[in-house]
């Protein structure tokens, strides 16, 4: 049984239908993203930098936060796998500019992804009660 409050939030991409997931899923106070790459759904373009494919990651993150009734500032976890460990940095420059002020529970993990252009993945967590 599906749960009467349970939210499905999604940004369109085909990869949802075909993979048979939602970007995220809202129940009661927390909100469930979906690892989420670096692309741009609405073109379906994928920048070559890590640092832009984390950009994008986290545009898109927050735009499905925001349609599920919750705010970046409610992130509690977020994991970020990357296909090299040698893309921290570049990550984190850009998580550093989005996450400083909330600072929530992280996790890296280096791993390979799906495709070959994808850098990053980025899955959150948010609670706001």
């Amino acid at each position: 049984m599906i749960a009467t409050n349970r939210r499905l939030i999604s940004t369109g991409s085909p990869f949802e239908k075909q993979a048979g997931y939602s970007r995220a899923v809202a129940v009661g106070d927390w909100c469930f993203v979906a690892g989420t790459t670096g692309y741009d759904y609405t073109s379906m373009d994928m920048p070559d930098s890590a640092a832009e494919q984390t950009e994008n990651a986290l545009r898109t993150i927050d735009a499905a936060l925001r349609e599920a009734g919750f705010t970046f500032a409610d992130i509690v976890r977020i994991h970020y796998i990357v296909t090299d460990a040698a893309l921290a940095s570049e990550v984190f420059a850009v998580t550093g500019r989005w996450l400083a002020a909330i600072r929530p529970a992280a996790t890296m993990i280096v791993a390979g992804l799906l495709r070959p252009e994808m850098k990053v993945e980025i899955e959150a967590t948010a609670f706001r009660g």
